[in-house]
């Protein structure tokens, strides 16, 4: 399971085993280990963060007993949907195994970021909590965990694009196999493959740079704050789903909508951007401002910047037991920088 990936170009060269460590007779493969080093550091900046969006800690924690699981089916509901022969044997028969075997691969983010956004939906329904806010803090989480399991697709050797010359082209016999296997590269190209003159778009590295870009956006934008509950989320959809609509155009493992040509993250990824642009000028025109941070863990008072004078009400869906003392959240004016100088990034 090892592969040996080259960089021509940038003078690289990596020997990738896919296996981690062996486990009581199990192999733990690094995909899963990177996988759940992004779930353990976007748990960590969320429980962090938290306050500042007027989420309770404990609640979030809750939350996520739910969320977790059923971003899991959703990934792999997801998957399956959109690449059917998955569910059968060789012979053509349906296994059930095959549906449901996460372990071999086969998950999709975009299928765990709908079953996210249903399953906060339905929570902050029954709890009274505002959807908004948990939506705020949350997309963070999501970001870090896509920016880091994208280097489980390294591990894999996977998720790469097409045939490049480009200096920082990706080069391994494994991709020249797949090339070929799949109809994407002839002899000549192989063999081009193969001797690193020709490689194929690190998109896995491309989609990670992208998040890394976009979480700094999104912290600084919190950081200068909040004009209304749901921002950051809106935001992040918008930026997501563009970067990911590109990039998706260079990839060789796209599922396609139906059978059809059309790449299915494509259309989702454009048209999430577009709902959430929408979405973001009618609440920027509409929504109250933002919901103000609870105390500051330790029962220091923290400040949050809102639009608005001192003593604005909160908007509307707010957390019912957010409500703070006057004391506890002091509503910035002017150009909405934070007061209590702690911005606490992870």
């Amino acid at each position: 399971m090892t592969n040996v990936v080259t960089f021509p170009g940038l003078g690289l060269e990596f020997e990738l085993n896919r296996v981690a460590f062996t486990l009581f007779g199990k192999e733990i493969y690094w995909y899963g280990v990177i996988i759940a080093c992004g779930f353990l550091l976007a748990v960590l900046f969320c429980y962090r963060w938290a306050y500042k969006f007027g989420v309770d800690r404990e609640k979030l924690m809750d939350m996520l007993f739910f969320a977790v699981p059923a971003c899991i089916i959703g990934a792999r509901a997801y998957y399956v949907i959109f690449h059917p022969s998955t569910c059968f044997n060789a012979d053509g028969s349906f296994s059930l195994y095959n549906t449901i075997a996460i372990w071999d691969g086969g998950l999709a983010i975009y299928g765990a970021i709908i079953m996210a956004v249903v399953t906060v939906a339905v929570y902050c329904k029954v709890r009274h909590q505002s959807f908004w806010d948990y939506a705020d803090i949350g997309c963070y989480g999501v970001i870090i965990g896509q920016m880091i399991g994208r280097w489980g697709n390294f591990m894999n050797v996977e998720a790469f694009g097409g045939v490049t010359d480009l200096p920082w082209r990706m080069c391994s016999e494994s991709i020249a196999n797949y090339l070929w296997n799949h109809g994407y590269a002839d002899a000549e190209v192989y063999q081009q493959v193969l001797d690193g003159t020709l490689g194929v778009h690190p998109t896995f590295f491309y989609e990670s740079m992208w998040n890394l870009l976009g979480l700094i956006l999104l912290i600084l934008l919190a950081r200068k704050g909040r004009k209304f509950s749901g921002q950051i989320f809106l935001c992040y959809v918008i930026w997501y789903g563009v970067g990911r609509t590109v990039i998706e155009g260079l990839r060789t493992d796209s599922l396609y909508f139906f059978g059809t040509a059309l790449r299915t993250s494509q259309l989702v990824g454009i048209l999430s951007a577009a709902a959430a642009l929408v979405l973001l000028i009618v609440r920027a025109r509409t929504a109250g401002p933002a919901t103000p941070p609870l105390p500051k863990p330790g029962g220091e008072a923290v400040s949050v910047a809102v639009i608005g004078s001192e003593g604005t009400e909160p908007s509307e869906g707010a957390p019912i037991d957010s409500a703070q003392p006057e004391e506890s959240a002091h509503l910035g004016q002017g150009d909405g920088e934070e007061k209590d100088g702690h911005d606490h990034p992870v």
